[in-house]
């Protein structure tokens, strides 16, 4: 969690709201400490200034377009961030993302490696300056910013591949890209997306967002990595030279992760963090619709802010006698060496819960985890409304932990209720509670399989309301 400092000092938040140009808000849970001095070095991305387009590369049919965002960073610490070249590694890891928001549902749609910086500016964007030095020395000041534009975050030598980074840790070798392939030409490593996710004639009132991120092992071990990511919305516009055109609008929304734009434009959006012990975040949203037909829409999206342990499984429970359909699971395309597993999660239904889930570390340490940095959305229909209370979901971890360490998490959520026959504990809808229904709720025990008293957990309490209208 940050530790916040009070105005004496810095008065960085201050000077900030009186120029206008801090626009921050706190990731919830974070103690609303949005613009505040953090004790130690706080990394931020303080703005999503510019974008810039390569074209597009088409392959078995399928287009894929290329582009890159600037992103200025602003040190709202107490000490100087260290920024120090390659072979150093005592610099930000910058990956830029790209999400949609399409008929009420967020999905990630795009993803670059990172940019490595090398040194930094010191200019004020985010505040009174304190510089590190003069001209672009090896540190960012306590107070200032530091401008990489497009073009140097779309810089194809300067692109290091995800999977060297602990972002939990914020460590990473100094040396990057070791046995990394060459970039291939236009759209190697740099943030690819296909052409269909931004075509405006297939996504007709579609919401656009970019992301940076700045991931650093300083900014980490001062606990001040949960606000390093923010979002700005962009257009979409006509197809030249390959590419769609895009333009930014609106300002650039400070320590917020692109989850959180989700409930700016859906506002019914609930979001939850999932904090992983010794390790970093995750950050639930979830949203409810009625279809008007009897049956509910059901959405989550778990974007992994910075836990290197990361997703491996996310399971919802559904009730016995609850119909569920049009099951759905939206990853990101990883590309260009990057060695991760595309494939698509698996899904079961039992025992009281709709589980989606990759291969398990054991099984393949480059299996199609949810990593840092990343969004998965989930969605289902059902049959049933969502329950009164708050359910209790989980997030199973990829990674193995250290010694006593939790291997999934609970998760507080919205999911279907119990279908109401008139007869508690009839879980068959045969009109009668017996030996069938027995068995179901024993094979629910401990799930919401078999809850009949909303508690969220099958337990005693429902046993004996079973047994009460046994018969």
């Amino acid at each position: 969690m940050k530790t916040t400092m009070t105005l004496g000092g810095l008065l960085l938040g201050s000077v900030a709201v009186l120029l206008g140009q801090f626009q921050a808000n706190a990731v919830p849970g974070d103690g609303g400490d949005g613009g505040t001095a953090s004790a130690g070095p706080d990394v931020i991305v303080g703005a999503i200034p510019d974008v810039q387009k390569y074209g597009g590369v088409t392959s078995g049919g399928v287009t894929t377009m290329a582009y890159a965002f600037g992103t200025t960073s602003c040190n709202i610490g107490t000490v100087n961030l260290e920024w120090y070249a390659s072979p150093s590694n005592q610099h930000p890891f910058i990956p830029i993302n790209m999400y949609r928001i399409k008929d009420g549902r967020i999905e990630q749609i795009g993803m670059s490696w990172g940019k490595h910086g090398f040194c930094a500016l010191q200019q004020n964007l985010c505040g009174t300056c304190t510089p590190a030095g003069g001209g672009c020395p090896p540190l960012l000041g306590i107070g200032c910013s530091d401008p990489y534009t497009a073009g140097l975050n779309g810089s194809q030598g300067g692109l290091g591949w995800r999977k060297e980074v602990n972002a939990a840790t914020g460590a990473f070798p100094g040396n990057f890209n070791s046995g990394a392939p060459g970039a291939q030409a236009t759209i190697g490593r740099r943030l690819q997306v296909p052409a269909n996710d931004l075509n405006p004639s297939l996504n007709p009132g579609a919401v656009y967002l970019a992301e940076g991120q700045y991931i650093h092992p300083d900014d980490s071990a001062s606990g001040n990595d949960n606000n390093n990511a923010s979002w700005r919305q962009f257009n979409v516009g006509g197809l030249t030279s390959g590419a769609y055109t895009l333009s930014l609008t609106g300002s650039t929304k400070q320590q917020q992760p692109a989850i959180q734009a989700w409930k700016t434009f859906v506002p019914t959006v609930s979001m939850v963090n999932v904090d992983v012990p010794d390790d970093g975040r995750l950050i639930l949203g979830y949203n409810v619709t009625d279809n008007g037909d009897g049956t509910w829409r059901y959405t989550y999206a778990i974007q992994n802010l910075n836990s290197d342990r990361s997703g491996q499984s996310f399971s919802v429970p559904v009730p016995e006698g609850v119909t569920v359909s049009n099951i759905g699971f939206k990853d990101v395309h990883y590309h260009s060496g990057d060695p991760f597993s595309g494939t698509d999660w698996a899904t079961s239904n039992a025992d009281g819960m709709l589980t989606w889930s990759s291969e398990t570390f054991a099984q393949n340490a480059n299996g199609n985890a949810l990593r840092f940095a990343t969004m998965y959305t989930f969605w289902f229909d059902a049959d049933s409304a969502p329950a009164e209370t708050a359910q209790n979901g989980a997030i199973g971890l990829f990674k193995p932990g250290a010694a006593g360490a939790p291997n999934s998490m609970t998760v507080s959520l919205s999911a279907p209720a119990a279908i109401d026959n008139g007869v508690p504990g009839d879980f068959d809808g045969d009109g009668v509670v017996g030996g069938a229904d027995l068995s179901i709720l024993l094979s629910a025990w401990g799930t919401a399989g078999g809850d009949l008293n909303g508690s969220g957990t099958t337990d005693g309490a429902d046993m004996a309301i079973l047994l009460s209208n046994w018969g």
